[in-house]
């Protein structure tokens, strides 16, 4: 059974703690910059909303019963923040599939890097990868080591598995969006990269920087 969490909207239609997503959604989703984050119990939820988002937002919270994680390199750490040396990706869609588009933005200040689109006709998840490919070859050209943030478990895992597993179909239709994702798979076949690809942490952090708001 999940643990009972509580949640903090410091920046939002109605800011307030909240005990489910659905209420911290429902004040969060379309409201753009919302921060929001959430803990495990309600008197540090409470206490946190006292104290402002500028001392909490941005920070994830450390389990309780588990301070430390050890990464795939074997470092440890004990919380978890956002890298704003960073670039954050997001696809805005008009249906799935359907036409699709994406964008990388600056972390720290949401100023757009690179767009592209619209798609005739994608999916959530191939717009996203496209979006992590297209950030990794624009930093490999700048010489940069940036972070690159998604929220797209699936497109992450594509990208480290240098594969696509999508149901789309190749035809007339899907033609642009194919060989976008043929180009982009070229690219990772064909070069290495040493930048930090990472999940962003939605219910900790609020939306991605990148965020259409089209939810």
């Amino acid at each position: 059974m999940a643990k009972q969490k509580y949640y903090v909207v410091w920046v939002g239609n109605k800011p307030g703690v909240y005990s489910t997503w659905a209420e911290c959604q429902e004040h969060t989703a379309k409201f753009k910059d919302a921060k929001f984050k959430s803990y495990s119990s309600k008197a540090d939820a409470e206490q946190a909303y006292k104290e402002g988002w500028k001392k909490h937002w941005g920070l994830k919270q450390p389990d309780a019963k588990q301070k430390q994680s050890t990464s795939r390199k074997g470092s440890t750490t004990i919380d978890e923040e956002i890298d704003y040396n960073s670039i954050s990706v997001d696809v805005g869609t008009r249906g799935n599939p359907g036409p699709i588009e994406y964008r990388g933005v600056n972390t720290q200040t949401g100023e757009v890097i690179f767009a592209h689109g619209p798609i005739s006709k994608g999916t959530n998840n191939l717009g996203e990868f496209l979006a992590v490919v297209h950030s990794l070859a624009f930093l490999k050209k700048e010489g940069s080591l940036k972070t690159v943030y998604s929220d797209s478990r699936t497109a992450l895992k594509w990208v480290r598995e240098k594969h696509v597993a999508t149901t789309l179909e190749r035809d007339e239709s899907t033609q642009e969006v194919w060989e976008l994702v043929d180009r982009a798979l070229q690219w990772l076949q064909t070069n290495s990269y040493d930048n930090k690809v990472l999940k962003w942490q939605t219910q900790e952090w609020g939306e991605i920087k990148a965020d259409y708001g089209r939810k």
